[in-house]
């Protein structure tokens, strides 16, 4: 897939999350952690590393990683020609029915990161990452019940992510049910689908559906559009004296 969005033109390739198996994530089981590899030398991300010098497109590798007593939802960024750009550890940790993620991760130390490849910066931001304001924000200076469908608040908040910040989204999402075994019974997933890319003012550019896998494309001017922001001033107006707040958890604290 990742050749076909190269044919239809793609430069930056984003894949799904953990995408190297099922999501492992519905139930507690240590020895699903056995899959975690180390940053420095994974196969994965050497495979990747291959494709991307080979096709010269930039890709953002997602695996599970261990590093030493810790494990990590991570990211690696490998731009066009095969370089490896650096790391980027999920953040935010959800703990949900059917995703059970703080169970096998450590909440990410590396901050949020913009990574400078040859075609543009591109900011990382890990699923349940997605939500937070703060995070879309900070990369620019899907988690509920099993049984909930949020899929349109989420593209909404995708589409907010963009407009707000002036900038182009792409996200990436699984489809199908995976089913695992928990410590009460079984617990299946159904993945919503419906990857997309936004444009700079929040609209859908491209939209995939529920049901089947898809290759999106679409090209941006990225000259124009950081002329446009710019030319709006939320940037430039923005008074980071007065959100120290936002630096506590009960918005009370000090900072």
């Amino acid at each position: 897939m990742i050749r076909e969005a190269h044919k239809k033109g793609a430069k930056i390739v984003l894949i799904q999350e953990l995408f190297e198996g099922k999501y492992l994530c519905q139930s507690q089981r240590m020895d699903l952690s056995r899959h975690a590899k180390p940053y420095k030398g994974n196969p994965t991300i050497i495979r990747m590393q291959k494709l991307a010098k080979e096709l010269h497109v930039v890709i953002p590798v997602s695996f599970l990683e261990e590093a030493n007593n810790a494990h990590y939802n991570s990211v690696a960024v490998i731009d066009a020609g095969g370089t490896d750009l650096g790391l980027y550890r999920k953040s935010h940790i959800p703990d949900a029915p059917g995703y059970q993620e703080k169970f096998y991760f450590n909440p990410g130390d590396t901050g949020f990161k913009v990574f400078k490849t040859k075609y543009a910066a591109i900011g990382v931001g890990i699923c349940w990452d997605q939500w937070f304001p703060e995070c879309a924000r900070a990369l620019n200076s899907d988690l509920d019940v099993v049984t909930k469908d949020s899929r349109e608040h989420w593209k909404r908040v995708m589409q907010g992510h963009a407009g707000a910040n002036l900038v182009p989204l792409v996200t990436s999402n699984r489809i199908g049910k995976e089913t695992a075994q928990t410590q009460h019974g079984k617990s299946t997933i159904t993945f919503f689908g419906n990857s997309l890319i936004a444009g700079p003012t929040g609209e859908i550019v491209k939209l995939a559906n529920d049901k089947d896998e898809d290759v999106l494309v679409a090209e941006f001017d990225l000259d124009e559009i950081k002329s446009t922001r710019h030319g709006w001033g939320l940037f430039r107006d923005r008074r980071p004296d007065l959100y120290k707040v936002l630096l506590t958890l009960d918005g009370e604290g000090s900072a």
